[in-house]
């Protein structure tokens, strides 16, 4: 009873260390640490068990709290970066520690710092470098060629800056993986101009492991042609976890049915193979009389399904998730070995908690809770199984039958972390599990003996794809859902473990019920005649969500995010998912900038929308596709406006002799831009200016247009030199300014001088680059409530401080 007690209060300590927004001093840590452990002792000689519970209980959470802040101190010390040297030029020998990842603009990969021109302790041992722009003669194909391979030495010149992610509600915490991974600090080699060529100092140090993945992957690229490249990237994923090498619209078609779980390196992936393995080694085993004699079969093949297990996890990269599973198994499999029989849940808590133990950050992670419970309902669904495994897992019956619980009882977790679940998951994964797990991920490792078995690999993915490309054409192959409020999240767990739990029918039915507020979930909107505003974190570019009682409006959709994706695909859908919008009544496009549409056709793509009004040119690629999707565009054009839900919405620019000076080429894409003033009822005002420079300021300022006193104000041109002039500025008067740019950006947004202006009218100035996504709401406006940062809200010790470093 008491090691359940220790257990839980370890997780819980744990936890609650978990939420710290600043890491209290290391002192506090160790004390905590003693402390547990004097308790702990305490506990031992107590004979009350009221007074021993407590003891316990509280050794526990010290325990947990304590050596989870004392790691976590570690960790900021050893991964920090010197403010004195972000954004300058480095010279650095190290290398090449991981696999490098290819995309169409260049290449990312790990590199291990020996030396540089710079004391070693104002940097961190390991980087993630990006080599954008090529060789150093600007050839990226060359590059390509000659190789940035895994154990080079590279003597590189760098710049760096902290590790830094969008953020967003709900969205992926980049920073937290840094910091898991021991990557807090990212930088771009200077291969170019007048930074020094790169030098290639020696070949094949150290990093075994990377290397052999290195030439497994390499072997199958040279072995398939370049004819075959998406299926490569496919055979990659599979044999060493190189999942960037899987094309994009895979990747999508995966999602849409349900199976992107076994084109990764996950729990389930791993414990089945591992239980594969470990089959046929019994199978093996039982046919020799001396080996039976000197080993047990069972206690062989538990630890044949371990060493499986580490093999391929180390073959494929060996991930923080592939080492959770691995230790999952490797706690079953001692238990195993020292013949002790303990009842599933006490297997499944004792692994649990040993992996919170060696990786605290686990619990903030949701491949951790999807690997645990995959490898839990694996186990579960096979504990009425005989002694032999091959009755749980190679009997048809309780394969299917493992799919199904697996299917079923994952698709409330997958709700919960990605707000979407394929319904195709269970008639798909019944297809694709048996044929990647049994079919195509054995025949792919057995290629690196006879690389002709790629080939027989590459066929069965064709097949599997012929299959899956028509089911993810349907349009409800995988709907998608609103983040639900907590509670729900916890009926909707509750309700999945009942649907899988081994009770009567009429119990698990109410399992359904419970399910019912996760997959329909109360979606916030604001009162008739108010505004919510949320300007999304997507760099360098503009997106702004408005939302009344009953209608949305997005204006802008951010920047291309190089040449293989976008902010719509990247930030604004899974944002627009997780808040509820699968629809758009206006998207409006201020003006051509790549950084203002580079996410509009994956938008127009994926949701439904009523209207698009832009300043785009006739033969811009977008009016194609809007045509084909059947979607109404209007030119945006002054004295435009209509009410939605008591709230005014009025177009105050461009005229209609813009369009005409934009065809004669006297006026840049920027003057087009788009200006919506939005006016709730009580009549707070809302700015929307996209680029718009010191001509059109002037001629707003002319027009008689603008009033002052605005309630938001979006930085005209991110805050440019060219935009924010006096003039404009004195009449407008906003009290809240909202500027949308990158970190530490090319360009220098926003410009010091018109920071100074903004102060100097005594304007609230929120930067996405410090403050991440900024929320602003009319009807806490109106009560003097200030507007909020998505930074702030969900500050914790491993993101980085913006405030004080060199601009």
């Amino acid at each position: 009873m008491h090691a359940w007690i220790l257990g839980a209060a370890l997780v819980a300590g744990t936890a609650l260390q978990l939420q710290q927004a600043t890491l209290w001093a290391l002192h506090w840590a160790q004390g905590a640490v003693v402390l547990g452990g004097i308790s702990l002792m305490v506990a031992w000689w107590l004979r009350a068990s009221r007074w021993r519970f407590m003891a316990v209980l509280v050794a526990g959470v010290l325990l947990g709290w304590g050596q989870t802040a004392w790691r976590a101190d570690e960790r900021l010390a050893q991964g920090a970066l010197a403010p004195a040297w972000i954004g300058r030029d480095i010279e650095i020998t190290g290398v090449v520690a991981s696999l490098p990842v290819w995309r169409s603009d260049g290449v990312r990969f790990v590199f291990e710092v020996e030396s540089a021109n710079v004391p070693t302790q104002d940097i961190p041992k390991m980087l993630s470098l990006g080599w954008w722009r090529g060789w150093h003669e600007g050839d990226l194909n060359a590059l390509h060629a000659s190789g940035v391979r895994v154990g080079e030495r590279w003597q590189l010149q760098v710049r760096l800056k902290p590790l830094r992610g969008a953020f967003n509600p709900h969205g992926f915490d980049v920073e937290l993986w840094g910091f898991e991974q021991g990557l807090r600090v990212q930088g771009s080699v200077r291969a170019s101009g007048s930074a020094k060529a790169p030098i290639k100092l020696a070949e094949g140090v150290g990093y075994p492991v990377e290397r052999l993945r290195q030439h497994v992957r390499d072997r199958i690229e040279a072995t398939l042609g370049p004819e075959r490249d998406a299926t490569a990237g496919v055979i990659s994923a599979l044999v060493v976890g190189d999942q960037a090498a899987i094309e994009r619209e895979d990747w999508r078609i995966f999602r849409l049915t349900g199976v992107a779980h076994l084109m990764s390196i996950s729990g389930l992936h791993i414990t089945m193979l591992a239980g594969l393995g470990g089959v046929l080694i019994r199978w093996f085993w039982c046919r020799s009389e001396r080996l039976v004699l000197l080993w047990p079969a069972a206690k062989a093949m538990a630890l044949g399904g371990v060493l499986v297990a580490v093999a391929y996890a180390m073959l494929a990269g060996w991930g923080v998730p592939a080492q959770r599973t691995v230790g999952m198994l490797t706690v079953a499999a001692v238990l195993r070995l020292r013949g002790l029989i303990w009842p599933m849940p006490a297997v499944l808590a004792l692994a649990f908690v040993s992996i919170v133990v060696l990786d605290p950050w686990a619990l903030l992670q949701a491949g951790f809770w999807l690997s645990f419970m995959a490898v839990a309902i694996l186990w579960s669904s096979s504990a009425d199984a005989t002694d032999s495994a091959s009755a749980g897992i190679m009997g048809w019956r309780s394969f299917l039958r493992t799919q199904a619980v697996a299917t079923v009882g994952l698709a409330p977790l997958s709700l919960l972390f990605f707000q979407q679940v394929s319904l195709l998951g269970l008639a798909a994964n019944g297809v694709a599990i048996p044929w990647v797990t049994l079919l195509v991920t054995p025949v792919a490792l057995l290629g690196m003996l006879g690389s002709e078995l790629w080939w027989l690999a590459a066929w069965a993915i064709d097949a599997l794809m012929a299959l899956l490309r028509p089911m993810a054409s349907w349009a409800w192959a995988s709907p998608s859902v609103a983040v639900a409020p907590v509670w729900a999240q916890g009926l909707g767990l509750l309700g999945g473990w009942l649907l899988i739990a081994p009770l009567p029918w009429r119990v698990r039915c109410m399992g359904l019920a419970l399910l019912v507020p996760l997959f329909n979930p109360p979606i916030e909107r604001t009162d008739e005649g108010e505004v919510l505003l949320l300007a999304a974190d997507i760099g360098q570019g503009n997106a702004v969500l408005v939302q009344t009682a009953k209608h949305t409006l997005l204006y802008d959709t951010g920047p291309m995010i190089g040449r293989d994706s976008d902010a719509g695909e990247r930030v604004l859908l899974p944002l627009l998912q997780a808040l509820g919008q699968t629809e758009l009544d206006v998207l409006m496009l201020s003006h051509r900038d790549s950084d203002h549409v580079g996410g509009a056709a994956t938008l127009s793509r994926a949701l439904r929308i009523d209207q698009v009004m832009s300043s785009l040119e006739a033969e811009h690629p977008l009016h194609a596709l809007w045509t084909e999707k059947q979607i109404v565009h209007t030119a945006c054009e002054k004295g435009q406006h209509w009410s939605w839900d008591g709230v005014d919405f009025r177009v105050l620019h461009p005229r209609p002799q813009d369009y005409e000076r934009a065809l004669q080429g006297r006026l840049k894409p920027n003057g087009l831009s788009c200006v919506l003033e939005i006016r709730t009822a009580s009549q707070q005002r809302i700015l929307l200016v996209g680029d718009i420079e010191r001509e059109q300021e002037l001629a707003l300022v002319e027009a008689g247009v603008l009033a002052p006193g605005t309630a938001v104000l979006l930085a005209p041109h991110h805050g440019s030199r060219t935009s924010s002039t006096r003039a404009f500025l004195e009449v407008v008067q906003p009290r809240l300014v909202l500027v949308q740019a990158g970190y530490r950006n090319r360009y220098g947004h926003p410009a010091k001088d018109v920071l100074e202006r903004y102060q100097t009218g005594h304007a609230h100035v929120l930067r996405s680059d410090r403050c991440g996504a900024m929320h602003w709401h009319s009807a806490q406006a109106a009560l003097s409530a200030t507007p909020w940062c998505e930074r702030e809200r969900r500050q914790r010790y491993w993101h980085a401080v913006m405030e004080g470093e060199p601009e």
